[in-house]
């Protein structure tokens, strides 16, 4: 088995590395960064969210495993002082793996250039300044002119993130779903929009159209998209999925509970 290790420059992230890198090698596995079999990440969500794009091409044959060196980590699973019960379970690794839906992001530019990007967590359409106009369409169907800051559309996983501050929903990762939710919607007797979140079936696809096209701002992730004039960016849930190494991947709803809630029974308050 090839493992390979995507680390963050921190302090303790770079000595959790050095110490896997040596403990691989001690139990005759092969560090292979190039394309290895499972990419264990060592930093927190963001390290992981740029392993997953770094290995973007790989996915059909990779799993990940996160190691979290910070404060909290929804997609790690490992801390940074369980390297020794990480490597016995990589020595023991049998191929079992839990995976979790991605977004599809098709982008048309004003000058009819295309381009596709794949999001693990969310993906946003924004105006740099002013208020973003734009007509949602649903399956083609002509769904609001949105006024606002932007939108945000999401994975179930990523529903977790920049969604949840925006007063979107939390969704089970056992559903296959996009979730679109809006940035500061203007809604009075003039202007309105749905003001709520909307959930779309893995059949049906949301189109976005800035009525203006400069000065509007994309993200997929991490990644930014500026200074192009965006026609359109069509949604929809990927066919492509990312894939994690099931030693001990904690529950959906348990990681939710303990990231956000940290709730204890009633009689151990």
């Amino acid at each position: 088995m090839k493992i390979g290790i995507f680390s963050n420059k921190g302090t303790a992230s770079t000595r959790v590395s050095n110490a896997l890198k040596s403990k691989i090698l001690d139990e005759h596995l092969t560090l292979d960064n190039d394309h290895p079999d499972i990419v264990i990440t060592v930093g927190g969500d963001g390290t992981l969210l740029s392993a997953f794009h770094h290995y973007e091409d790989q996915l059909d044959s990779v799993r990940f495993v996160g190691i979290h060196t910070g404060h909290l980590g929804f997609y790690t699973d490992w801390r940074d002082y369980e390297v020794d019960e990480l490597i016995d379970s990589l020595a023991h690794d049998n191929g079992q793996s839990v995976s979790y839906p991605l977004l599809d992001i098709s982008i048309e530019y004003s000058n009819g250039d295309q381009q596709t990007m794949l999001a693990l967590n969310e993906s946003t359409i924004k105006k740099v300044t002013g208020t973003m106009l734009a007509n949602v369409y649903i399956k083609d169907q002509l769904f609001e002119l949105f006024r606002g800051d932007g939108l945000c559309v999401s994975t179930p996983t990523g529903s977790t993130a920049y969604n949840k501050s925006t007063g979107g929903a939390v969704i089970s990762s056992e559903l296959n779903v996009v979730q679109v939710s809006e940035i500061a919607s203007i809604n009075n007797r003039v202007f309105r929009t749905l003001g709520s979140p909307v959930i779309i079936s893995p059949h049906e696809w949301v189109r976005v159209e800035p009525v203006q096209l400069d000065e509007n701002l994309m993200t997929c992730d991490q990644k930014m998209v500026e200074n192009r004039q965006i026609k359109s960016v069509t949604y929809r849930i990927s066919n492509r999925r990312i894939a994690f190494a099931q030693y001990r991947h904690t529950q959906f709803w348990k990681r939710v509970s303990e990231s956000f809630i940290g709730v204890k029974p009633i009689d151990q308050i």
